[in-house]
């Protein structure tokens, strides 16, 4: 399996994905290591990035995912996928590539970023991601209020992935 934990900046997918990885004994990674340059600089300028900005790097991390699971490799993406067809691209059909959400209040996301140094990604961008944020129909939706730990354990329980 692997598990999509997507969301805005600032709601904490690396934090938690890694912290669920570990936990679950799974491989972690973070989709910010496979941005090319070009979207690193146009984001670092605080210009949001376009859908034909985001392909090249969906379809890397698609092939990323490809490759886990023809090794049967469980793994943990932290990744934007803020649109539906951003995950369709990745594959996500909620059996062996599960969708994950982080959702929450766009002060307390605002307050996050405020606090913390990103390489690439400044507050300013904040709006825009919102604005692209496609929640699913269906799928599971974690509230970043709660504690990471809290998180992680939840989301563990909803995939049966912990014995309740």
């Amino acid at each position: 399996m692997i598990i999509v934990l997507y969301g805005v900046s600032g709601s904490g997918k690396s934090h938690v994905g890694n912290l669920l990885a570990r936990q679950l004994g799974w491989t972690f990674l973070d989709a910010d290591d496979y941005h090319p340059p070009e979207n690193i600089h146009k984001m670092k300028r605080g210009e949001p990035l376009s859908d034909v900005d985001r392909l090249p790097w969906l379809r890397t991390l698609a092939d990323k995912i490809s490759n886990l699971q023809d090794n049967h490799v469980h793994a943990v993406l932290a990744c934007s996928a803020l649109k539906q067809a951003y995950r369709d691209v990745l594959g996500v059909d909620n059996d062996t590539v599960v969708a994950v959400l982080l959702s929450g209040d766009p002060r307390l996301i605002e307050r996050r970023l405020q606090q913390r140094q990103h390489a690439f990604m400044p507050v300013q961008l904040l709006r825009s991601q919102l604005a692209a944020l496609e929640p699913p129909a269906t799928g599971l939706v974690f509230d970043i209020a709660d504690t990471p730990e809290k998180i992680c354990s939840s989301i563990s329980r909803a995939l049966n992935l912990v014995s309740q």
